[in-house]
């Protein structure tokens, strides 16, 4: 599909997004292309985002009404919630606090947009908690993208939220079936009557749908970045759940590689390492890698977000060890033979994109969904930990080194990436939704 302006341009599209990178950053590229079709594209996000859309000549509509909470430090945000200690705990509140109880706010902001830009459609990221709003409030459609591990409840999986993988024999499914009634009576109890309760005070119907169903049941698609290959098996997959490939931060055409150290040409080992930019604390994973393999014939490249990157250049100067505060990653990774991360899912994307293996080491932020998965599709270590020791990474990355079936099953994965054009496959669907049109399944 050429991108040029060969749609009805009077069609007006808002988008929206969760206030974090993972959840902006894969829908930047179908703002664009959008865009370039002649839709009237704008989007309601974060002010800490206003420069990109810039960029990207993405009129902005920031948040007036709803509480901010991009910087990811739900602790500074909502001090209730230091009191927990476990992961599952921190989850709750977050998902009751950070995400539930601002859907109201979203729709009193998206309410005033409306007066000023009558939009058609509205494209979000599933974690987006005014899409029942929209969708049945205000009956404008609702296409929503996913940009996590699909969240969707199956009889034939364990329940999403708590990192563990699926069991297909008897035994397995007993485990998992009592494990989703575990999860729908007392775990995300809580959660999930919150959720009912703010619905039926704005009269949005609900069938008692958990958390983590009810924006894939109340949007007309939900278009799940990555593909089959990444995905646990449902038998009883929703009918308007569809694969779209792997959806990627928009990257212009004209823009060149320009990374490059001479170190890469004298290391026959070479590791990659990043915590992302939301997390902060270097201790969880940085600091665990450069130990690992500081003095040694491992050459680690280490991207900070950001985070004391002078500190780190200081206490570790070793000739073997690259530190910055940001590489474009298609730069780095094809010299790269391990990705060690955390597990965000547009990090983990790219990574199987340029058929690099990984260790995985994070279980916060839903990390251990997305983690779970690398284990389980054999793309690499999962360490199912947040603090890997240096010795547990450099166990596994010489494992990974070790073993070809990491590769070759990164391999695999990246050859079924690239079957298929997201941001062509998203258009496809905004073109069924406006205008009717018959969806071609091709990628």
């Amino acid at each position: 599909m050429e991108s040029s302006k060969t749609e009805n341009p009077a069609k007006k599209i808002l988008l929206a997004n969760f206030p974090a990178d993972g959840h902006f950053n894969p829908l930047t590229g179908i703002a664009v292309h959008l865009s370039n079709l002649g839709y009237d594209v704008r989007w309601y996000c974060s002010e800490g985002y206003a420069p990109k859309l810039k960029k990207l000549q993405i009129h902005h509509y920031p948040f007036k009404k709803a509480i901010d909470v991009s910087d990811g430090n739900f602790d500074k945000m909502f001090p209730g919630r230091q009191q927990y200690r476990t992961a599952v705990g921190k989850l709750r509140f977050d998902i009751i606090h950070a995400f539930i109880l601002r859907a109201p706010e979203y729709y009193t902001d998206i309410l005033d947009i409306y007066r000023e830009f009558p939009f058609e459609l509205i494209i979000a990221d599933c974690a987006f908690t005014a899409l029942p709003f929209v969708k049945e409030l205000m009956k404008i459609p609702v296409l929503a993208i996913g940009v996590l591990p699909l969240t969707a409840s199956s009889k034939d999986l364990p329940p999403s939220g708590l990192g563990m993988e699926p069991s297909y024999t008897f035994t397995g499914r007993m485990k998992q079936a009592a494990m989703r009634y575990l999860a729908d009576r007392i775990i995300f109890k809580k959660p999930n009557r919150v959720m009912h309760q703010m619905l039926d005070q704005y009269g949005i119907p609900h069938d008692h749908e958990s958390v983590f169903d009810m924006m894939i049941r109340k949007s007309d698609f939900l278009l799940q970045s990555g593909t089959p290959g990444f995905e646990y098996k449902r038998s009883d997959l929703g009918s308007n759940i569809q694969f779209i490939g792997a959806l990627l931060p928009y990257r212009s055409a004209t823009t060149k590689s320009q990374w490059f150290d001479n170190r890469v040409s004298c290391y026959r080992k070479i590791v990659l390492v990043t915590q992302g930019t939301v997390e902060k604390d270097i201790e969880k994973l940085i600091i665990p890698t450069l130990e690992a393999f500081k003095n040694s014939d491992t050459l680690v490249i280490c991207t900070t977000g950001g985070s004391q990157t002078d500190f780190l250049r200081a206490k570790y100067p070793s000739p073997n060890i690259i530190i910055e505060d940001y590489i474009p990653f298609n730069d780095v990774m094809p010299y790269a033979g391990v990705y060690i991360t955390n597990g965000g899912y547009g990090g983990v994307m790219l990574g199987i994109e340029n058929e690099l293996p990984m260790v995985v080491a994070g279980s916060h932020e839903g990390k251990n969904e997305i983690n779970a998965r690398v284990g389980y599709f054999g793309l690499g270590i999962n360490l199912k930990t947040e603090k890997p020791s240096a010795v547990q990474i450099r166990q596994a990355v010489n494992q990974v080194l070790q073993d070809s079936r990491y590769r070759e099953q990164v391999k695999k994965l990246a050859a079924e990436f690239r079957e298929y054009r997201p941001e062509e496959m998203v258009a496809a669907y905004v073109k069924e939704i406006l205008f009717g049109s018959v969806i071609s399944k091709a990628a």
